[in-house]
């Protein structure tokens, strides 16, 4: 008896969905990333206009002042959809981990001084309500943006944010050794430290901010330029003693940085470049936004550094360099 293997190939019928196919140029092979992401917002056939906002259909370009031919210009570089998103912060988390159970099973946290664990209380863990505050922005952005390219990434960024809050509050149950008093602290402390009183003022004036690509160049070019690189690479003196292992356990942080950043900056600079209108718009946005986040970030670099404020403007002046290179005139 023999056994004879054979092999077949199967031409597909067609490489790639309709719509990816017309945006293409013709039917090629698509990557995952190509396909969950071009042309998979509705456009037509909507039922009825929202009740809160008549004037608007769910989805519509008129909730920017910026203009855009195609909003599916401004591509993540990164390429995240779903599972590619979720591989790599798996990962990102998983070094998180091994860095909590290294500081824990050495008690690094509990054996502080009492300045060392009231500069983490007073200078690191009111950061929670920050991340939370981005993560209500960027759900805000997808909520009215226009165009996959840009609100899918914007719900993986709230994603991030909201974990970013989780690993700051893991600090301070290890610092309290799982009671959750250094948290209740921490909140009296954004909500009546004078210190935090510019920072809070600024995250929740960007509440009530209806232009979603404005919110987005606050955000991303102002709030995230400005404060996330005060707190967690300028304000090292603050943590005096415990500086190093602050710097294992917010590592995701300044990772998560480098990595935004390569977006933001990606989605801005196409925006901005569309038009001489949309150059100016945007240019004047990023000015408003990072100089606000400069004068807030002033009195807490202040309070934190006794520095009088230095910190927070070499953070406004390393975000205002990062904007021209954009193209933006600032």
């Amino acid at each position: 008896m023999t056994i004879q293997i054979k092999t077949l190939d199967f031409e597909p019928k067609r490489q790639t969905f309709g719509h990816v196919a017309r945006r293409l140029g013709g039917d090629k092979p698509a990557t995952r990333y190509q396909e969950g992401t071009f042309d998979i917002q509705p456009t037509h056939n909507f039922h009825y206009k929202p009740l809160w906002e008549p004037d608007l259909w769910q989805y519509d370009v008129r909730k920017t002042a910026v203009v855009m031919e195609d909003w599916y210009k401004p591509l993540d570089p990164r390429q995240y959809y779903y599972a590619t998103y979720n591989i790599a912060r798996a990962n990102m988390n998983q070094a998180v981990d091994r860095n909590f159970v290294f500081v824990e099973e050495r008690g690094l946290l509990t054996k502080l001084s009492d300045t060392g664990r009231a500069g983490i209380q007073r200078g690191l863990l009111p950061m929670r309500h920050l991340h939370w505050g981005a993560n209500m922005n960027m759900t805000e952005i997808c909520q009215r943006g226009y165009g996959t390219a840009v609100t899918g990434p914007c719900i993986f960024s709230a994603g991030d944010h909201l974990g970013m809050a989780q690993i700051i509050s893991r600090i301070g149950l290890a610092l309290d050794g799982q009671t959750g008093t250094s948290l209740d602290a921490a909140k009296v402390v954004w909500l009546q430290d004078p210190a935090w009183q510019g920072v809070r003022q600024l995250i929740e004036d960007s509440f009530v901010e209806r232009d979603w690509f404005q919110l987005y160049v606050a955000q991303t070019i102002g709030i995230n330029a400005v404060l996330f690189p005060l707190v967690y690479r300028l304000a090292e003196p603050a943590w005096a003693e415990s500086v190093l292992t602050v710097a294992m356990l917010t590592e995701f942080m300044n990772d998560w940085q480098a990595e935004e950043t390569r977006w933001s900056d990606s989605v801005v600079r196409t925006v901005a470049a569309e038009s001489g209108a949309n150059r100016a718009l945007v240019s004047q946005w990023a000015a408003h936004w990072i100089d606000r986040a400069v004068v807030s970030g002033r009195t807490l670099s202040a309070a934190l550094l006794c520095d009088e404020g230095k910190a927070a403007d070499t953070a406004g002046e390393t975000a205002r360099t990062r904007a021209r290179a954009l193209g933006l005139a600032i």
